[in-house]
């Protein structure tokens, strides 16, 4: 197939980029700069100028295409449910292009988009009052093409998608810690949060976009639920600082705006995804990448 990516210059993307093409698939990238073009170029993929604003040129990426993976998000959380909105309407595009076509389109949603406390499963909905509010009506608007002739799907990632790399929330609770002398968890820290290593998300993105029924939501989590005391555990000894718990009520002022995804317990199911498309992650777990890439250098 030639998939039409967006985001393909980025964390995630590149990787999907690199398993399509070692997978005997072609990929249509899109690029915003004249850098990301050339980045994808060298790497054997053709490009498509533009951005997620740019729906004229998403509708053209998609119908050059056989199918469609959609990674690209505008992550300014200073402005997350305005990204939310930017995000509907690039899914909107997207999904017109494909009507009626029978071709895959899979985008990216959050595991934190199911309710705080509850162990989620691929059949629960998401929450709009939940921490990952803004992807919820990106997810709607997908799964509801399914009746346009899209086979649509959800892929939804954990909090951490970690690898070499990775410029995510742990990377941004390990510049928090760095600033401030310690490593911090809310409470008892007992909250829990899923993980995923990239080259498993992006094997699984591969089986989606490859055979996923129309409507299917997949979960990309490789371990259920660590709690975050560990996480913050494990930053603390990269760093060589404290590691403290500090009140809930104070979740803003020692995360900023991090602080909201830092309170959730997301504890996240993938049996389902796993068993219908015989998914067994394989890379190393959050803590053993922590351990052994560079998540501490500089």
């Amino acid at each position: 197939m030639r998939i039409f990516l967006t985001g393909a210059t980025g964390f995630i993307g590149s990787e999907i980029t690199r398993e399509l093409l070692a997978n005997g698939h072609k990929v249509l990238g899109l690029a915003r700069s004249d850098a990301g073009a050339e980045a994808l170029t060298a790497a054997g993929v053709d490009v498509q100028r533009g951005d997620l604003e740019d729906l004229d040129s998403l509708r053209s990426g998609a119908a050059a295409a056989d199918g469609v993976i959609h990674t690209a998000f505008v992550h300014d959380f200073s402005r997350y449910m305005e990204a939310g909105e930017i995000e509907q309407r690039a899914v909107t595009a997207l999904g017109d292009a494909l009507a009626g076509s029978g071709k895959p389109l899979v985008i990216t949603s959050g595991t934190a988009a199911v309710r705080s406390g509850v162990r989620a499963t691929e059949e629960m909905a998401g929450d709009p009052a939940s921490a990952g509010a803004a992807r919820v009506a990106a997810e709607t608007i997908v799964l509801e093409l399914a009746q346009r002739g899209v086979r649509s799907a959800v892929m939804r990632l954990p909090p951490t998608v970690h690898d070499a790399g990775d410029h995510g929330f742990v990377p941004a609770l390990i510049a928090i810690a760095r600033q401030k002398g310690m490593s911090a968890y809310l409470g008892d820290g007992a909250n829990r949060w899923p993980a995923v290593n990239r080259k498993d998300a992006a094997r699984l993105f591969r089986l989606a976009a490859e055979r996923a029924p129309a409507g299917t939501v997949l979960h990309a989590v490789a371990e259920e639920g660590l709690a975050f005391k560990d996480i913050a555990g494990a930053i603390a000894s990269g760093l060589g600082v404290p590691v403290a718990s500090v009140p809930v009520a104070d979740a803003a002022a020692q995360f900023g705006w991090l602080g909201k995804f830092v309170c959730v317990d997301n504890p996240t199911s993938s049996a389902a995804t796993r068993q219908r498309f015989g998914w067994q992650p394989t890379g190393p777990t959050l803590l053993e990448d922590l351990a052994q890439t560079d998540y501490f250098a500089g």
